[in-house]
């Protein structure tokens, strides 16, 4: 009896256990198959699908601690490949040479200039990404060593309109450019000699545009500084044409990287930055066939007046990018280092440091011409303030003066412009006091 309770014991068991086996099996297979619906969700059919992909990596330095949003920031050199509006808003001239290590013994060089006039921005970029390009026979032999590389020059010019003291105004830039994707001559598979000439058939070229648009003003502010606090930026990048078979056909190429970014920026404090970007890849050939929408944020903090840290990252699907960085000034000249952990380009961590270099250069004059201004300004004051006519007077002419200075660097100085009306409607008030005064004695004399 013993032995048969036992054996009754053993089999429930062992059902029991089959039966929450299979179950959690069941169950195990549902949560895989919603984790694989969550990411085939987030994954991107269409990635990888445009050319010219090297327009996408970022220079370095401190566009991609932050992030790489910078399309609503655009406060120096580092505007080109994000906003082209941001070279007439820019303080100084600025000479930038940017080093990234990219991916796979990959890298991006990139030389850039950038200068203002007033309220007139321009200039020029150089960037280069190349990669080793090793071929092998069938033997495993190595035959042939070269670079793969894309190489592209682009002219910027932007105009910032309205520019006043309490509204920034509206910047408006576009940038021209042209690439070329330059592929090695490959070996003859029997003979494995170099054929002259066999790289043009995939080499191509490309032609195209970007615009952007900046507006900048004051929001919430709670401390003292002539910058705006917050701004916010549209562009669209990449806009254009690619061509290849040089050497033989030649044909339009795949879509190029076309994207439309929306950004802003933030002051919050002082010495605290944020931003964020959305942006939307778009195929102009076909777009049912764009890539996925990304976000990109960043943060700023100025430790000291030569010394900033930043932190980003960007999200694509289901792999973001995390960047740290810091600038710093080194005897004149301003020094980006960078890390950045990626995922967004492998699915593995990918960990790669860029740096720059950038000298800043002159202002032509702005800074000062800003100072006497704001001086005139406050000297005009100190004389309103004491009641006079004639100390009126004074003020208005040096208020006319500070407007004056202001209006010879494009930009309206709204305090100056507003006290002079202030004034003016006090004098008349005073005339008109005066003139009853005087109209008062007349009147008790003829009596």
């Amino acid at each position: 009896m013993n032995h048969l309770n036992l054996k009754k014991t053993i089999s429930i068991i062992l059902f029991t256990v089959l039966t929450l086996t299979e179950a959690f099996c069941l169950d195990l297979s549902d949560v895989n198959t919603k984790l694989s619906d969550v990411f085939d969700s987030l994954s991107d059919n269409n990635a990888g699908s445009t050319i010219f992909r090297s327009l996408n990596i970022p220079a370095g330095g401190r566009t991609e601690s932050l992030g790489t949003a910078v399309t609503g920031l655009c406060d120096d050199s580092g505007f080109f490949d994000y906003n082209p509006a941001g070279s007439s808003v820019i303080e100084r001239a600025e000479v930038a040479l940017f080093h990234n290590s990219w991916i796979a013994d990959s890298a991006m060089e990139t030389l850039q200039f950038s200068t203002r006039f007033n309220n007139f921005g321009l200039g020029a970029q150089l960037k280069c990404f190349y990669v080793p390009f090793t071929e092998y026979n069938l033997y495993g032999d190595k035959v042939n060593g070269s670079y793969y590389s894309e190489t592209s020059i682009a002219i910027n010019m932007s105009y910032n309109f309205l520019a006043g003291y309490n509204f920034k105004g509206i910047a408006l830039g576009y940038n021209v450019r042209g690439s070329l994707r330059k592929m090695p001559d490959y070996t003859n598979d029997q003979t494995d000699e170099i054929i002259t000439g066999s790289g043009m058939e995939q080499s191509a070229v490309a032609l195209m545009g970007d615009a952007g648009m900046l507006v900048r003003f004051n929001f919430l502010k709670h401390f003292n500084s002539l910058d705006p606090n917050l701004a916010f930026g549209l562009a669209i990048n990449n806009l254009g044409v690619g061509f290849t078979g040089a050497g033989g056909t030649f044909q339009a190429d795949d879509p190029l990287p076309v994207r439309i970014s929306l950004g802003l920026s933030y002051r919050m404090l002082k010495h605290l930055l944020f931003t964020a970007e959305f942006r939307q890849p778009v195929n102009i050939y076909n777009p049912a066939k764009s890539e996925m929408w990304s976000t990109a944020s960043g943060i700023e903090i100025n430790v000291t007046n030569f010394f900033d840290f930043d932190a980003g990252f960007v999200i694509c699907g289901a792999n973001p990018r995390f960047s740290l960085g810091s600038q710093f000034d080194v005897k004149g000249v301003k020094m980006s280092v960078n890390y950045t952990v990626d995922l967004t380009t492998s699915f593995n961590p990918v960990n790669h440091i860029s740096l720059c270099a950038k000298l800043v250069l002159s202002d032509h004059g702005r800074g000062l011409t800003t100072r006497k201004t704001m001086d005139k300004y406050a000297e005009g004051i100190e004389y309103y303030s004491k009641g006079k006519r004639e100390d009126i007077v004074n003020a208005i002419r040096l208020w006319e003066e500070a407007r004056d200075l202001s209006k010879s660097i494009g930009i309206r100085y709204d305090p100056a412009i507003e006290a002079i009306k202030t004034a003016q409607n006090l004098l008349n008030v005073h005339d008109q006091i005066n003139a009853f005064g005087t109209l008062d004695r007349g009147n008790r004399t003829s009596e």
